[in-house]
């Protein structure tokens, strides 16, 4: 009989452990830091980034599972999933919040005041009122300033060299980006200074994206300029065949493009603004706060140029850009 009881409570305590586990096992989990990431689009969308990302987090110290976790939270391009979805990593309280986009920022400064935020937004951060100011933000986010009003009128300048024939360039644009009227607004005001006309496109869809590219053509543009929207990151490939398949020489904002076939870019790198935004989320984790750490401007731009893809447009690339590149593909 004593030895039934003794079997039976070993039984019961070793049920009580198997339920217990994963409840311990979380529990040393989130002892570690938790990083919400909050993302408008896809874990495959948002590849670069995120390589970027932990490249940074592993030079500041970090390596996801060792020392820290990450809660991934995806919108799949519903911006209006955003706020639930930065509310439950509100409610599970994360150590940071970092947000992929500047919807994505301006939903996580809606849903809290208390909880760290590293956003990257392509406007002044200060007239969006994410901050405070740019060199003391003053409350719960800092981040990086990806916006520079000249970099356009530096790209139509570049275009024009590409093709200098032409009269007209399109500017494709996402209407559903809060800045989309400041970014056009400033490239309006520079192509007549180039001497060129300047058709704005918008596509916020990927028929909208099919029909700029006809609308295009039809406006008898020499070139296409592409913003560096989040919306059109996640279709590189597809924008990339649809310049090809018109055969209109296009320029892209970021390196990525250039490398994945696009024939040239000049802006920035995803990889590399996305590991300055995990170097800076690795400062936060170190104990330091938002309020003192000044917002930060981008200043790597590099001109990518892809001679394959030119050549397969028939273009010749003049000595002159070839000079002025800081990479050329071949």
């Amino acid at each position: 009989m004593a030895t039934y009881i003794r079997r039976r409570e070993f039984i019961s305590t070793l049920w009580g452990m198997a339920v217990a586990w994963p409840f311990v096992a979380r529990a040393q989990q989130t002892a570690m830091p938790v990083i919400g990431y909050l993302g408008l689009g896809s874990p495959e969308s948002d590849a670069s980034r995120l390589t970027g990302f932990r490249r940074g987090l592993n030079q500041a110290g970090y390596v996801e599972g060792r020392n820290f976790v990450i809660e991934y939270r995806w919108a799949g391009e519903q911006a209006d999933r955003l706020p639930m979805l930065v509310a439950d990593l509100v409610q599970i309280q994360v150590t940071v919040i970092v947000t992929a986009g500047l919807v994505a920022a301006l939903a996580a400064k809606a849903a809290t005041t208390s909880i760290p935020i590293v956003f990257i937004a392509a406007a002044d951060p200060v007239q969006l009122g994410l901050v405070a100011s740019l060199n003391r933000p003053g409350g719960n986010l800092t981040g990086f300033n990806s916006y520079n009003g000249e970099l356009g009128a530096k790209e139509l300048a570049l275009l024009h060299e590409l093709v200098p024939g032409t009269a007209t360039i399109g500017c494709l644009g996402n209407p559903n980006n809060p800045i989309f009227e400041l970014t056009t607004r400033d490239l309006l005001t520079a192509a007549p200074i180039i001497g060129l006309k300047l058709e704005i496109l918008k596509a916020g869809t990927d028929s909208e994206i099919d029909t700029a590219f006809e609308s295009a053509v039809q406006a008898r543009a020499g070139a296409l300029l592409v913003e560096g929207d989040a919306f059109f990151i996640t279709r590189i490939e597809r924008l990339i065949g649809l310049a090809a398949r018109h055969g209109i020489p296009t320029m892209y904002t970021f390196r990525e493009f250039a490398v994945a076939g696009g024939l040239i870019s000049y802006g920035t790198s995803l990889i590399e603004d996305w590991r300055q935004i995990g170097l800076y989320t690795g400062r936060i984790l170190k104990g330091e706060r938002p309020a003192d750490l000044p917002v930060q401007q981008f200043t790597k731009i590099d001109l990518i140029i892809n001679l394959r893809t030119a050549k397969t447009l028939g273009l010749e690339m003049s000595a002159k850009l070839l000079a002025l590149a800081d990479e050329v593909i071949e």
